[in-house]
């Protein structure tokens, strides 16, 4: 009986593993958005330092998604989990007891190693189950990752809050609250999550680097980095435009609120949209939207801002385009790479195409970051920056055209 109980339930993982992403995205971001202002106002830190720190935790995190799925494949997707919610648990303790930048650091890049543990796990048993519930002629694996990412976004959106209320009391305090939501979370997922089979001894477990012989595989994920490198713009290049146009720090919340906005009540249907119309379609035009979101601030980047409102029409119209542009492209790039992957080697295969953007990040920000100086001051000199950003993302939309090719793609089950 007791193995019977033991026995994964597939068809009980998705409601799990969304309320994972729902608690998880709310611990995140009840702390890590407050971490800047902490550094700079507790440790009383730099520019560069708290830009440093911050790079690092990105980096530990998407840079670390490769070791995570590959972890995950060899050891199992639960036991990966919950290591990686005991890592981020010390990571926020590390925040909130730290007396010295050595612990701060160390904590900010635990929360991000922690991430990089148990997303590429949790993403991996998705994909399974999604292609079990597809088969059985259920909802497909494409809208359990749009309803995956509608509900990473509902954390997104209540985290801040959380944060903001408990910021009276400190952000050390914070950060035990955020641990705390990581130790329930343990818990309850020690008791939800399937367990994992037991290997036998023969077993075979295919290396994870030969993630990286398959050469079109490389290839996706190469031009697929470019989606994260404009996303992460909505972190260092937006705030770039809002100085530019005279607004406030306090103008980037409702922004931010625009697009979780957009993905709460689009996702889905955009989700549905993009699986009848095909990633080989829908990925180019995803990219061509990203790229248009630059566009959009370039057009106005020479002029003076008016004094009304409308001064916050490109950052607005910014943020629309680069969120639809994320709609289509996520849910189709993630439903795609069970066509490139056994079964077990899914988690190396999601942990390889969020390093790649990891990787993207690192790179593009430090070759970037300066650039978006030119920006700051409304004149000629400031479309540049934002057309460079543009190139990236066309360029994908171009090979993704041939990657993705209509007479390549697999026939889904």
């Amino acid at each position: 009986m007791w193995m019977h109980l033991l026995r994964p339930a597939t068809h009980l993982w998705p409601p799990v593993l969304l309320g994972s992403q729902f608690v998880f995205n709310i611990g995140f971001y009840a702390v890590v958005p407050f971490l800047a202002i902490f550094l700079r106002d507790d440790m009383l830190l730099s520019g560069g330092m708290i830009g440093l720190i911050l790079g690092l935790r990105t980096f530990s995190q998407q840079g670390m998604f490769i070791v995570g799925g590959a972890l995950s494949d060899r050891f199992g997707a639960r036991s990966i989990i919950l290591c990686g919610c005991v890592i981020r648990v010390v990571g926020y303790l590390l925040l909130a007891l730290g007396d010295s930048i050595a612990p701060i650091i160390l904590g900010a890049c635990l929360t991000g190693v922690g991430g990089a543990l148990f997303s590429p796990s949790i993403e991996a048993l998705l994909a399974k189950a999604g292609t079990d519930s597809e088969a059985s002629g259920k909802r497909n694996r494409a809208e359990w990752f749009a309803l995956f990412a509608v509900c990473g976004e509902l954390g997104a959106v209540l985290g801040p809050v959380l944060g903001a209320v408990l910021a009276g009391l400190g952000f050390r305090q914070v950060a035990l609250a955020g641990a705390m939501v990581f130790i329930v979370a343990l818990g309850v997922l020690h008791f939800c999550l399937p367990r994992n089979p037991p290997r036998k001894a023969t077993l075979h477990i295919t290396p994870w680097w030969t993630t990286f012989r398959q050469p079109r595989f490389v290839a996706f994920i190469i031009a697929y980095s470019s989606w994260l490198l404009s996303y992460n713009q909505l972190y260092l290049a937006l705030p770039v435009e809002i100085a530019r146009s005279g607004s406030s720090e306090k103008d980037l919340g409702p922004l931010f609120m625009l697009a979780s906005g957009l993905i709460i009540l689009l996702q889905l249907p955009l989700a549905r949209f993009a699986r009848r119309v095909g990633a080989a379609r829908i990925l180019p035009c995803g990219f061509l939207l990203l790229s248009a979101s630059f566009l959009s601030v370039a057009l106005f980047a020479a002029s003076t801002p008016p004094d009304s409102w409308l001064r916050l029409l490109p950052a607005a119209c910014f943020v629309t385009l680069l969120t639809l542009g994320q709609m289509l492209l996520v849910p189709s790039a993630k439903d795609l790479i069970p066509q490139f992957a056994a079964p077990s080697m899914l988690g190396a295969h999601y942990g390889a195409l969020a390093t790649a953007g990891g990787i993207a990040v690192l790179a593009g920000n430090f070759l970037l970051g300066s650039q978006l100086d030119r920006a700051l001051t409304p004149s000629a000199d400031a479309i540049w920056p934002w057309l460079q950003l543009a190139v990236f993302p066309f360029l994908s939309a171009v090979a993704l055209l041939f990657i993705c090719r209509p007479g390549q793609e697999k026939k889904k089950s």
